[in-house]
């Protein structure tokens, strides 16, 4: 069996390609199959030989373990490619805003900006906006809102606390709540990829899978 080795000189290594190894190890295993079959032959039982029909029957077999060990490696060497061209695109996000599902606001030039997604229509809308503590710091009241999708910005050049506030969505009609979600705005600062996935690197908070945005603004 040959196996792939890697060297070490100054901080750097090399290792053999991937299509190397799985060549190597698809002729590893068809030299295994021919001398399990060389084996199986010269040890047959001469009044009972192995007939034409098994013997084709083995080969085709291993054709096809090693045809599918082809085809896994070019799939593997297909995704690598592809999460590498979702990273090349999703560079094209960096400097933009997006809306994540978050009640965390990120500030940005003294103002702050989140959304809500109304699961139908409310006659009032209220934003409570709260301290990292739970403190209210503010209320929007945006009023009457069609279901959908509403923005909405927060004056936080005021704001002196430590930690980023947080706000709470309550909407109402004939006294009913009207089911929600809240969004928060933030700008991406860098891309990357996570398992495979393309992740974004938000300013105010963590990664988040691209997955996870609601709208690229």
């Amino acid at each position: 069996m040959i196996t792939a080795t890697s060297s070490i000189t100054t901080g750097t290594s090399s290792t053999a390609p991937a299509g190397s190894t799985a060549t190597s190890d698809a002729n590893a295993s068809q030299d295994r199959f021919l001398k399990l079959l060389v084996a199986q032959l010269n040890n047959q039982d001469p009044m009972n030989p192995m007939d034409n029909a098994q013997m084709t029957s083995q080969m085709a077999q291993i054709n096809t373990v090693t045809g599918i060990q082809q085809v896994n490696e070019t799939l593997k060497s297909m995704a690598q490619q592809f999460t590498s061209l979702q990273v090349l695109q999703g560079a094209s996000m960096v400097g933009h805003g997006v809306l994540v599902e978050s009640n965390t606001l990120t500030r940005s030039g003294g103002v702050a900006s989140g959304a809500v997604d109304l699961a139908g229509n409310a006659e009032a809308v209220k934003v409570e906006i709260l301290s990292p503590g739970g403190q209210l710091l503010d209320t929007l009241n945006l009023g009457a809102l069609d279901a959908g999708r509403h923005s909405f910005d927060w004056d936080a050049s005021s704001y002196q606390g430590t930690g980023e506030p947080s706000f709470r969505v309550t909407a109402t009609l004939g006294g009913q709540p009207i089911a929600n979600t809240a969004l928060a705005r933030d700008t991406v600062t860098s891309v990357g990829s996570d398992n495979g996935a393309l992740s974004l690197q938000l300013q105010g908070r963590g990664a988040v899978a691209y997955s996870s945005v609601k709208a690229i603004l």
